[in-house]
Parts: structure tokens; C-alpha cells; sequence
């Protein structure tokens, strides 16, 4: 990176930015809440990943990270026409999360009840991430009754979120941490 480029540009000082297409938006415009609630999303994983677990799963954390930077730039594209394509997500990163999701779920005990987050620090980050992951899916699907989103952006998001949730099953057993089920007092 030239150090005569700076990170500041002083255009965000009253309150808008541009979106990838040119046009500029208030800060807090839903788009805006929509991408930043994914980069949000990259940080928590990117915390996760930091932890001590399985190379394997670190490998796929990263790229996770990479698609949610690709749904980041999807969102974030105003609708004009641009110079350069953008990355797209495809139906192949989908099944990728559900053969990640099937081979973990086969190693796994059965589960017939909600699970309190906790246990151990890795899989209350994993939960943690699942929770925003969830945020991040509802605010798209608000976005895209206002402008249509790629349907496999919203899918993406949904099942990543699944995803988290068997991972951090799957981090609780390999880390041996007891996996508190909710037990509903009626």
C-alpha cells in the first residue's frame, strides 16, 4: 500500500458514503446496516478463527470470510454500471457449507432440545457469530422486499448460519465442553 494513500477521505463527514456504483447514501441507510452487519459478521468469524481449534475448520472459517466479503460487495453495489464485474456467490458455496454441515452432524449425538450458548469461550464466539450471522440474513430479507438481493446472497446467510450453530456443537465436543440443553420449565 503507497504511503501517500490515506485511509480518510473526509467525504463520510456529513453523514453519507458511496456505495460501489458511485451513488452516495446516508450512513444509516439499510443497505448500509446490511453490509455492516455481514463485515461484522467477518470479524466475529475472523475471532473465531484465531482460537485454538482444528486447522480444518480455521481453513473453512477462512473461507467463509472471503463469501461474506463477496455478499459485503454485493450489497454495497448501487445498481450502475461498473468497470469491473463483481465476485459472485454461487449455488457450489452453499453445498459447500451443507457437506461442512452433514460431515460434522455425523460425528455428533443426537440433539431433541434448544442449547444454552456457553460451555467454553470458542463455542460462546461460535454462537456469537451465529447470532449476528442470523441479524445480518434478517436485514437482507428486509433489504430485499426495498431493492431485490440475489436470492443466493439471503440462502447463503441462512445456511451459514445453520452452519455455526453445528460447529459449535462440534467445537463443544472436541473441546469437551458440556453442552447445556434447555430444559423448559412449564
Amino acid at each position: 500500500m503507497s504511503h501517500d494513500w490515506k485511509i480518510y477521505t473526509k467525504t463520510g463527514d456529513s453523514g453519507t458514503t458511496s456505495l460501489i456504483g458511485g451513488s452516495r447514501v446516508p450512513k444509516d441507510d439499510l443497505r448500509i446496516e446490511c453490509y455492516g452487519t455481514v463485515d461484522e459478521l467477518v470479524s466475529w468469524i475472523g475471532l473465531l478463527r484465531d482460537q485454538p481449534i482444528n486447522a480444518k475448520y480455521t481453513s473453512i472459517l477462512l473461507e467463509i470470510q472471503d463469501r461474506l466479503f463477496t455478499i459485503e460487495s454485493l450489497l454495497a453495489r448501487d445498481g450502475n454500471p461498473l468497470r469491473n464485474p463483481l465476485p459472485t456467490i454461487a449455488e457450489e458455496d452453499i453445498h459447500f457449507l451443507e457437506k461442512g454441515i452433514d460431515d460434522m452432524n455425523e460425528q455428533l449425538p443426537e440433539l431433541n432440545s434448544f442449547i444454552l450458548s456457553g460451555g467454553h469461550t470458542v463455542v460462546s464466539f461460535c454462537h456469537i457469530a451465529r447470532t449476528v450471522c442470523r441479524r445480518a440474513e434478517r436485514l437482507v430479507i428486509r433489504l430485499d422486499r426495498e431493492q431485490k438481493v440475489d436470492p443466493l446472497n439471503i440462502k447463503y446467510l441462512n445456511r451459514l448460519s445453520d452452519y455455526l450453530f453445528v460447529l459449535s456443537r462440534r467445537l463443544s465436543y472436541d473441546l469437551g465442553a458440556t453442552e447445556t440443553l434447555w430444559k423448559p420449565r412449564v
